[in-house]
């Protein structure tokens, strides 16, 4: 039942990845009549949690790394009530091995925003000087076709042992290809911000747990009406709106007021403005992640830890590794993935060495768009050509790359819209607004943070 007083009109969010589950909390929070649809059994997308038949235990799609400075992570988890199912440690050192030497080390920084911490050497990478650090600062200045290799100096340690598996990690993009501006923007938000930005949030049971459940409970409890195994095949457009939802099974015609949130890039393809390309959907623009998912038989020790940059996480008895931009390992057979994949977890936690564990490979070949200066001015916005239609997805422009913080923070924007009813989204065949009525998209994103 929709309460007296509710904004008029229903909105349906097709998707229910985080985008999607994001601004369905968001909307019917605001007292929106909201319809989430799922073509899956279960929400959460890329980042869910599963029981695994062969290694008996439950484990997560792939390993996802937050930090204290995703303000939209944050706040969205605080909204579904589940800032309690994280471990968030009370210093921010952010671990690395180096699997060729087995070397060991942590980057601290510092409490205030100045970064006075590279002037400590037990603070800074191994053989780095605090010289060195300021180069990063080329970033801010980067053209958009700039990328984080042609910036800073790819021969130097720093780089090597630093730069490179933060933005490997971060925009699932090799160094050569990967734009230097998405990464300034990473490097911004969190070290940029002081050791307050930079704690770890490990979800201490799983992915679902924290990040997915909680959120279907609220929506539950908000009166939203969630539909798994709806399948969207297409939108049907008349009367320059959305007028119909193409499922499966059925179709759904829409009344004028009703609203669309549209996460899935695929779905929304026909939805993008002239300037926008399509081409994002295309598999060489697309980029792929293994991960290896080791069940330890409990030699490993209780607890959860994690090497960010490099992609290791322990939990309790369950060891993985993700391996970003995984373009060239990725159609390794699992057998020979698992057990190259297994010599750097030994590595990296001082187990014994000894036979492979069992194993279960988790393979995503076009898992993000491929985070590159080109690929980055092609993102669309959350706006359409049609008005009652709204993009959210870590595909759409939020000046991040495709991370959980990105995918919230497009969910947000996409809510704000419906919630003001701005008017201001372009026709289909108009040119760009003036700055002065239209935001940017990523300007759009951050103010809708809430």
């Amino acid at each position: 039942m929709i309460a007296a007083g509710s904004p008029p009109g229903r909105v349906h969010v097709v998707g229910g990845g985080l985008a999607g589950l994001a601004a369905s909390v968001v909307l019917a929070d605001r007292g929106h009549a909201v319809i989430l649809y799922e073509s899956g059994p279960q929400a959460g997308g890329r980042c869910r949690s599963f029981v695994d038949s062969e290694l008996g235990v439950r484990i997560d799609n792939g390993n996802h790394l937050l930090l204290s400075g995703n303000q939209a992570a944050s706040a969205y988890i605080a909204r579904i009530g589940a800032l309690d199912t994280f471990e968030r440690p009370a210093e921010a050192a952010i671990p690395f091995v180096d699997i060729a030497t087995g070397e060991h080390w942590s980057v601290r920084p510092g409490k205030g925003v100045v970064p006075w911490w590279v002037l400590h050497a037990a603070r800074r990478v191994p053989g780095t000087r605090a010289r060195d650090y300021f180069a990063a600062l080329r970033l801010a200045r980067a053209a958009p076709d700039d990328t984080v290799a042609a910036l800073l100096a790819p021969d130097s340690v720093l780089f090597r042992r630093l730069w490179q598996p933060l933005a490997v990690a971060a925009l699932n993009t090799g160094v050569a290809d990967a734009s230097a501006r998405l990464f300034w923007r990473v490097l911004a938000e969190t070290i940029g911000r002081g050791a307050a930005a930079c704690r770890p949030m490990l979800a201490r049971d799983g992915l679902s747990e924290s990040l997915v459940d909680p959120a279907l409970s609220l929506l539950s409890r908000r009166g939203a009406e969630i539909r798994f195994g709806s399948r969207l095949r297409a939108f049907g457009f008349a009367d320059g709106r959305v007028c119909e939802l193409l499922f499966e099974q059925d179709t759904l015609v829409l009344p004028p007021e009703d609203s669309v949130i549209s996460p899935s890039r695929r779905r929304s393809r026909r939805a993008l403005s002239p300037a926008s390309s399509c081409r994002m959907t295309t598999r060489r623009l697309s980029t792929a992640i293994s991960a290896a998912l080791c069940l330890l038989a409990r030699r490993c020790s209780p607890g959860s830890s994690a090497a960010p940059p490099s992609g290791f996480f322990r939990k309790r008895e369950v060891v993985s590794v993700t391996v970003s931009a995984a373009d060239r390992i990725v159609a390794l057979p699992a057998d020979e993935l698992s057990e190259m994949l297994w010599r750097d977890v030994t590595l990296a936690f001082g187990l014994p060495a000894g036979a492979t564990p069992p194993a279960r490979i988790v393979k995503e070949r076009r898992a993000t768009f491929r985070a590159t200066p080109a690929q980055e001015m092609r993102r669309p916005a959350a706006a359409t050509a049609w008005p009652n239609l709204h993009l959210a997805g870590d595909y759409v422009d939020t000046g991040l790359p495709a991370t959980i913080e990105g995918a919230i923070r497009s969910g947000f924007a996409a809510a704000a819209r419906v919630s003001q009813r701005r008017s201001w989204a372009p026709a289909a065949n108009a040119g760009p607004a003036p700055l002065t009525q239209t935001p940017t998209p990523i300007e759009e994103c951050q103010r809708a943070l809430p």
